[in-house]
């Protein structure tokens, strides 16, 4: 058993229960506070709208929620470790930094790779601010078929931080690009694969891509599910089920990236059609439909179990 940071404290990995692995409380793309004519945000309102939500989701048998938010679009930690006191579920929050043409880059981009993973570490092993809080995990990020220089530079941060302090590392995917890629960066620095978790896989559906990922023994996300907008779900889900009856189910772990509440301006305005792709976008969605489907499908309970539970928590042992 492993002690593991959460925002209230550590608990052992065997108190995680089942973990929904990329969720978010709270977000706030860079500069929303410069911006006066957003929504003002209110925080007793979110607070209450983030622990009704987290309510819900323990009483559908949800233990654990991993917030993986980068430092630069609105992470919160006192906000986090509010609602976990407030709901009683585990919530693990993250160190690191976004992708370049979203993220708080500027001033970041005059910091040396060192100086970047220094900061990982603190908030790892020390805490977030003043706060204590303890992160649990480093967040990365890369574009569509690129990754810049920039974002090179906090992926080696990030294997730099974990070879350190033994943390787990999670990523950001665009359209199921450049997870390869991202492996090799890692590789180059010494990190173990047990580690890394390459996340939104699911955004696409190319087997040749995913079983190239996971032969290196690295965990995939399929972690956007109820985001039709960006990719079906009918597509992940086929992706999903043909891995795990190839035998991949141990390094598979499933979410959402849904969002509870935002800074400033969150999804853009949507028309009656654009609504409908994301309805579903919200964390009961794999308890409530995701689970039924793969069991009507003929995946057996015990993988789900291995997907939701056991994966989360090898991972977190690693």
């Amino acid at each position: 058993m492993k002690s593991i940071n959460t925002v209230t404290g550590t608990v052992g990995s065997d108190q995680l229960g089942t973990t929904l692995m990329h969720e978010h409380l709270l977000v706030g793309w860079a500069g929303w506070e410069l911006d006066c004519k957003a929504p003002r945000f209110e925080r007793k309102t979110a607070l209450r709208q983030a622990v009704e939500r987290l309510k819900e989701l323990k009483d559908l048998g949800l233990g654990t929620f991993v917030d993986p938010c980068p430092n630069d679009i609105g992470r919160d930690a006192v906000f986090m470790a509010e609602v976990a006191s407030a709901s009683g579920v585990n919530i693990v929050c993250s160190t690191g930094l976004y992708k370049e043409d979203l993220g708080s880059t500027p001033y970041m981009k005059q910091r040396s790779l060192e100086e970047i993973a220094d900061i990982y570490a603190t908030e790892l092993t020390q805490g977030i601010g003043e706060t204590g809080i303890r992160a649990g995990l480093i967040k990365c990020a890369t574009s569509k078929d690129r990754i810049t220089e920039y974002e090179e530079k906090c992926l080696r941060a990030a294997a730099r931080a974990s070879r350190r302090t033994g943390a787990p590392i999670t990523t950001h995917t665009d359209e199921g690009t450049m997870g390869r890629e991202q492996l090799n960066i890692f590789e180059s620095e010494g990190v173990p694969f047990s580690r890394v978790i390459i996340g939104h896989s699911c955004g696409s559906s190319n087997l040749g891509y995913h079983t190239d990922m996971l032969d290196r023994g690295c965990y995939l996300g399929f972690d956007r599910f109820g985001l039709d907008l960006l990719h079906p779900d009918r597509l992940r889900l086929a992706a999903l089920i043909g891995l795990v009856g190839i035998g991949f189910e141990k390094q598979l772990v499933l979410s959402h990236d849904s969002v509870a509440c935002w800074k400033g301006k969150g999804m853009p305005e949507m028309d009656a059609k654009m609504r409908k792709l994301v309805e579903n976008w919200k964390p009961t969605h794999i308890f409530k439909n995701i689970i039924p489907a793969l069991k009507d499908a003929g995946v057996p309970e015990r993988k789900i179990t291995t997907m939701m539970v056991e994966n989360p928590r090898r991972y977190f042992e690693a």
